[in-house]
Order: C-alpha cells, then sequence, then structure tokens
C-alpha cells in the first residue's frame, strides 16, 4: 500500500465508505476512523497530491473539490450549528491526496 488512503481504498472500493454526496469528480463520505463526532472527507476522484500540488491536474479540480466542500459544510452547519473545514499539507498530511475534512463537535468525543 502507498502512502494515498483515498485512491487505495476508498476510491477503489477495498475499504467501503459512507458516502454523503458523489459526483463526477468528486466523493464526499464519513471518515472511516473518525476523530470528531462529525466527521466527513472530501477528495478528489482523480489523484491530486495536494492543495499546493495539483499533480498535473487542471485548477479546475478545485473548483468542483469546494463545490463540494461548500455544500456539505452547509448542511453540518444547518444539523449541528457549526462546522471547520481543514485540510493538510507536509508532515501534517498522512495520507498524500489532496482531501478536506469538514467537521463538527469535539476532537476524540
Amino acid at each position: 500500500m502507498t502512502d494515498d488512503f483515498y485512491c487505495d481504498e476508498a476510491l477503489s472500493g477495498k475499504t467501503p465508505v459512507r458516502v454523503v454526496e458523489e459526483t463526477d469528480t468528486v466523493l464526499a463520505f464519513h471518515h472511516t476512523k473518525p476523530f470528531w463526532p462529525v466527521h466527513i472527507v472530501v477528495v478528489p476522484k482523480q489523484h491530486v497530491p495536494s492543495l499546493t500540488d495539483l499533480g498535473g491536474a487542471d485548477e479546475s479540480v478545485l473548483a468542483d473539490v469546494l463545490s463540494v466542500v461548500r455544500r456539505v459544510a452547509e448542511q453540518v452547519l444547518d444539523e449541528h450549528g457549526a462546522c471547520r473545514i481543514l485540510t493538510n499539507l507536509g508532515r501534517y498530511q498522512d495520507s498524500k491526496h489532496l482531501h478536506f475534512h469538514v467537521n463538527s463537535g469535539e476532537p476524540g468525543s
């Protein structure tokens, strides 16, 4: 396995996920090991290394991903009254595939 959980597991179907929203280019799903009570991950379906390294992908992929992030965040905000949106880079990015966490609640609870 590489350091890309999303391509290797979630997008390949090897690890089942509970889908929140899916488009032709983006998948949003409940995190398989949530850190927050509400923890949704939004990823492009094509491999994109990170927010700062698109790996040759067209910048339109960012617009597609952010469109889904906005809709998911709006849903979480409506249901829970607050949400956070987070992405990681460098050593903070465990899976080397662009992904955004949309979460709500206290960590680890």
